[in-house]
């Protein structure tokens, strides 16, 4: 059976990677979208779709699971969305979210949607942990050591500080200079 777990993975963090292991016990593959895929160098989506497929990929390289990493950009219309993700994905059995509208759209579309507790949620947060790398406070242990290893690589904590700068008001949509 092959499932589908769709998240921005900016970054990919020990909840997403905690997720994923709870799914290798029910799958034999796994489809990992990597949504907003055309987004990136913005305090919400500072690192790119290539990225970000490094990241997952070095992070659940070591399980026993098949896995798909799929760029999945943005689409505005909530009731084609399910579909534009079957167009850009492998077939699937099952989808994976905690997400609310997720989950809705999955279900109205007739596909099967598991959920899982999070996992420490308080602290595995994207914007959390943006945060703290911008301060340079404590985020190295909330990531698979990869994920540390392709942000180190790409100079991604000088980035987020960087788009801090030139994007303190948090409006992603400023057009760069």
């Amino acid at each position: 059976m092959r499932g589908f777990y769709i998240g921005r993975f900016q970054p990919f963090h020990d909840g997403h990677h905690h997720m994923v292991e709870e799914i290798a016990d029910e799958v034999d593959e796994l489809v990992l979208g990597i949504g907003s895929a055309g987004d990136s160098h913005t305090m919400r989506n500072p690192f790119t779709a290539g990225e970000r497929i490094m990241m997952v990929s070095k992070s659940v390289d070591e399980l026993d699971l098949r896995t798909y990493p799929v760029p999945i950009e943005d689409l505005d219309r909530n009731s084609v969305w399910v579909s534009h993700v079957q167009s850009m994905s492998p077939k699937f059995d099952v989808a994976y979210s905690n997400n609310p509208l997720v989950v809705q759209l999955f279900r109205e579309a007739g596909v099967e949607v598991r959920s899982s507790p999070m996992f420490r949620r308080e602290v595995l947060e994207g914007a959390e942990l943006r945060d703290r790398m911008v301060r340079g406070d404590g985020w190295k242990t909330l990531v698979p050591d990869a994920v540390v290893d392709v942000i180190e690589e790409i100079d991604g904590v000088e980035r987020l500080r960087r788009v801090a700068d030139t994007d303190a008001n948090g409006d992603d949509s400023a057009d760069p200079e």
